[in-house]
């Protein structure tokens, strides 16, 4: 049982951390998709500003959603 414990401990150790979904870099897709992963990558940007703000706020995980729906409008909403 302690072997157990020490390989699932290693385990957990050694795999890497999960990370979020990497930025879009338009200067690594075929010229004909640049510009919609220029867009993707405007999207992405978006959403991590307000992920940071909603972060900031202490938005509870039950209201997050709402809040960042909000906030994504109104970024829309100024441009």
């Amino acid at each position: 049982m302690k072997q157990l414990i020490i390989i699932a401990a290693i385990a957990l150790a050694v795999t890497a951390p999960a990370r979020s979904q990497a930025l879009v870099d338009p200067n690594k897709v075929a010229p004909e998709y640049r510009e919609a992963a220029e867009k993707r990558r405007a999207e992405q940007i978006h959403q991590r500003e307000c992920a940071l703000k909603a972060d900031l706020e202490k938005v509870l995980p039950r209201d997050r959603t709402a809040y960042l729906t909000h906030c994504l409008d109104t970024i829309a909403a100024k441009q």
